[in-house]
C-alpha cells in the first residue's frame, strides 16, 4: 500500500498541500492514506508523519512529493529512511525519483548515509580543532562551572560551619545535584577541607 505524506511549513492560508496532494494522488496514493503537517520542518513534533509511520506495515511505501518535505536535514532523513527499512518499508520520493525498492534508489540512499557521515566527521573534526586551538590561547571549553570559585568557597565555608546541605542549595540557590557534583569536583570531603 502507498502512503503519502505532505508537508508546508506554516498554517498561513498562502501554504497550503494542494501541489503535493494531486502530485501523491496522481502517483497513486490512496486519498485515505495521506498525512499532513502545518509545521516547520525544523520541529520533531509532527503529528501527521508520526500518524504516518504508525499506520504503515511492512510492505508498505511512504511517497513524499519532496526530500524536504520529510526530514529537516540530512542525517534526520536518512534516520527516518533507514527505520523505514529496518521495518520492511519502502520509501519514494517525486521530484528526486529516489525508490529504495529501486537498485537505483538503493544506491542514491547508501550515497547519501556516505555524505551524512562524512559531514559528521568533518564537524566532528573542526570541534576538536577549534577546541586545540582555544586551549593554545589558554582558554578551556566546555560549560562555564555552575558554581564560581568565589561562591564555592562560601558553599564550603558555610558546610565546614555546619549548615546542613539543604540550607546551603536554599541560601545560594543551587540544585542539590550540582552542589554535590561541585564539591566531589573541589575533593570536598565533608571533614571540613578541600583535597
Amino acid at each position: 500500500m502507498l502512503v503519502g505524506y505532505m508537508r508546508v511549513s506554516s498554517d498561513s492560508d498562502r501554504q497550503t498541500t494542494a501541489l503535493q496532494r494531486d502530485a501523491l494522488l496522481a502517483a497513486g496514493v490512496d486519498e485515505r492514506h495521506l498525512f499532513e503537517d502545518k509545521a516547520s520542518g525544523a520541529r520533531d513534533d509532527r503529528p501527521g508523519l508520526a500518524r504516518a509511520l504508525d499506520f504503515m506495515r511492512p510492505g508498505d511505501c511512504l511517497v513524499v512529493w519532496k526530500l524536504d518535505r520529510l526530514g529537516r536535514s540530512l542525517p534526520h532523513l536518512l534516520s527516518i529512511v533507514t527505520s523505514l527499512r529496518d521495518r520492511n518499508v519502502a520509501f519514494r520520493s517525486l521530484t528526486e525519483q529516489m525508490d529504495t525498492t529501486t537498485p537505483h534508489g538503493e544506491f542514491l540512499f547508501g550515497v547519501f548515509g556516505a555524505l551524512a557521515q562524512f559531514e559528521r566527521a568533518l564537524t566532528q573534526e573542526r570541534v576538536r580543532a577549534g577546541l586545540a586551538a582555544a586551549r593554545r590561547r589558554g582558554r578551556r571549553g566546555g560549560r562555564p562551572p555552575a558554581i564560581g570559585a568565589d561562591k564555592l568557597e562560601a558553599v564550603i565555608n558555610a558546610l565546614n560551619a555546619g549548615i546542613s546541605k539543604a540550607a546551603v542549595c536554599r541560601s545560594f540557590g543551587v540544585a542539590r545535584s550540582t552542589l554535590i557534583d561541585t564539591l566531589a569536583r573541589a575533593g570536598w570531603t565533608g571533614s571540613g577541607s578541600v583535597s
